[in-house]
């Protein structure tokens, strides 16, 4: 069987066949016969994910369950912090906005958005705190991080309200852990770094 192998790929090169058969697998044959819109795992298990209006979870594992008689594929999703645990339909997590870690080059321009000015509009505070929740809740980075940068106080200025304490420490929170992930350190040396770049 294996010169067959070769006369069909000449340029081939030796090594490749024996990794073709290692990567085998027989359950994708199983999925694409039944549909042919097999949604791929766009995350894997133990990998650290974003969920919009949780933050930081890790993904234990990808579990299929049938739900009113339909085959659903699901990441089961661990929010230590919160001792949560959540499933959601691997379909789903577009529309969700579930996303992966940001990266360490990421993190430089995140680092760059807290060394910049902090841009407070003059709306009323009801208003504003609307605003920075949303940004939180938004699973997008950079946004968190400008209200972390927004809401910040150095001991040399006025003190936080006790609602803009809260958000503020919502974002930080929220921020540090995902920085925590990216740098592989622990939530508060996070938090330390990240007020010394305030």
């Amino acid at each position: 069987a294996t010169p067959k192998k070769a006369a069909t790929k000449k340029a081939a090169p030796k090594k490749a066949a024996p990794k073709r058969v290692t990567k085998k697998k027989v359950s994708p044959k199983k999925s694409s016969k039944k549909s042919t819109v097999v949604k791929k795992e766009e995350f894997l298990p133990e990998q650290y994910v974003v969920y919009p209006s949780h933050g930081i979870g890790q993904i234990l594992e990808i579990e299929k369950k049938e739900i009113a008689g339909q085959m659903l594929t699901m990441y089961v999703i661990e929010f230590e912090k919160e001792k949560m645990t959540l499933r959601v339909p691997i379909e789903k997590t577009k529309e969700i906005g579930v996303r992966k870690v940001s990266t360490k080059n990421q993190l430089k321009d995140i680092f760059e958005i807290l060394t910049g000015k902090a841009k407070i509009r003059r709306t009323m505070w009801s208003r504003r705190a609307q605003e920075y929740e949303a940004k939180i809740n938004s699973g997008d980075i950079k946004l968190l991080t400008e209200v972390v940068r927004d809401l910040f106080r150095s001991d040399s200025q006025p003190e936080q309200s006790y609602s803009e304490r809260q958000l503020y420490e919502a974002a930080r929170e929220r921020l540090s852990r995902e920085v925590a992930v990216i740098e592989k350190t622990d939530e508060q040396k996070a938090i330390e770094k990240m007020e010394t770049i305030l």
